[in-house]
């Protein structure tokens, strides 16, 4: 009897394990959030002896985008959730460029969607360095903007911040430690016709996504610094901007961060050595290390979020841009 007691207990607890073993949910999958940030100079190509090259979108893609062991051109290449850029011609190229994206990775058109800061900006400048007229009319128009993967990536109508305005040191300006500064636009923007819609190449757009698959919430910006921020930072009227990198976020811009989960700013500064722990006020951390720009460091990527290791300094070499791509594969 009393063995027939102990083995009764023994399989009902048997029983009662393997009950729990099956009803127990497995543990979550890592996903990874694939983004990419990069200048395209209007994909526009300066060359060392003056003259320009035009480079396709398909191409700059195929140089940009990278495996998990950071290199391109790579059967392990996967198809990317958003890009931030900056330097495109308006709506019309966006849309080109994010259907030419789509096309990449055998998706439908219209899967890889396109918001811009200005739909279609007017032309400022010369020859922007080309010795062939045609290449540098094509850079004469510029914004700023995000490129997502709808499939991935959900927006909301009222989920979007544009724009907001850089901010410069007007020539003939005292610096003074920051109070010389004004906001880059209209009336405050260079009165000089060559230079009358400069401002707008430098209008930032924000957004705040949704992955699909999880509902974490993203927050995604653009910015590009004007070059005069190289030398003076500048953000606004008597304004270095945070930790004197002469970048700041637009009120709106501000509300999306705040209630999104991961965070991510890429930014053109037109300015060196800004650490990776300058946006670390919104819990984000810069990645790349490398040059970008020649031999400057001038763009950059900020994350809040788990960011994989990249091995190579999550910086992009081949990129066929002026700019060097910078990435980062971020887990949730």
């Amino acid at each position: 009897m009393r063995f027939r007691t102990v083995h009764g207990v023994g399989l009902a607890v048997a029983l009662l394990l393997s009950t729990l073993v099956v009803s127990t949910p497995a543990a979550a999958a890592v996903r990874t959030l694939r983004v990419y940030n990069n200048n395209i100079e209007n994909l526009i190509r300066n060359n060392a002896d003056g003259t320009c090259t035009r480079v396709s979108g398909p191409d700059h893609l195929t140089s940009m985008l990278v495996d998990d062991a950071g290199q391109t051109g790579t059967a392990g290449v996967q198809a990317p959730d958003l890009l931030i850029v900056q330097q495109i011609r308006g709506t019309g190229q966006a849309t080109a460029y994010a259907d030419q994206l789509s096309a990449k990775f055998g998706l439908p058109a219209g899967t890889y969607k396109a918001i811009v800061a200005w739909d279609d900006p007017e032309p400022w400048g010369s020859t922007h360095k080309c010795s062939q007229q045609d290449l540098g009319d094509l850079k004469k128009k510029q914004t700023n903007g995000l490129i997502y993967n709808s499939q991935r990536l959900s927006l909301a109508a009222g989920d979007v911040s544009k724009y907001w305005s850089a901010g410069w040191l007007k020539p003939g300006t005292a610096y003074a430690n920051g109070a010389g500064c004004t906001l880059y636009k209209p009336p405050s923007n260079d009165a000089a016709s060559v230079n009358e819609y400069k401002w707008k190449r430098t209008s930032a757009i924000a957004a705040r996504f949704t992955l699909r698959d999880s509902g974490t919430t993203v927050f995604a910006a653009t910015m590009h610094l004007p070059e005069e921020n190289r030398q003076n930072a500048c953000a606004g009227a008597g304004d270095k901007g945070i930790g004197a990198s002469g970048i700041h976020l637009g009120a709106d811009a501000t509300s999306l961060l705040n209630a999104s989960t991961i965070r991510i700013v890429g930014i053109d500064a037109n300015r060196t050595g800004l650490p990776a722990s300058v946006l670390s006020s919104y819990g984000m951390t810069g990645y790349g290390t490398a040059a970008t720009s020649g031999s400057s460091k001038i763009d950059y990527l900020f994350v809040r979020g788990t960011v994989q290791s990249s091995p190579v300094g999550h910086t992009v070499p081949a990129t066929k841009s002026n700019h060097q791509a910078l990435y980062g594969f971020v887990s949730y």
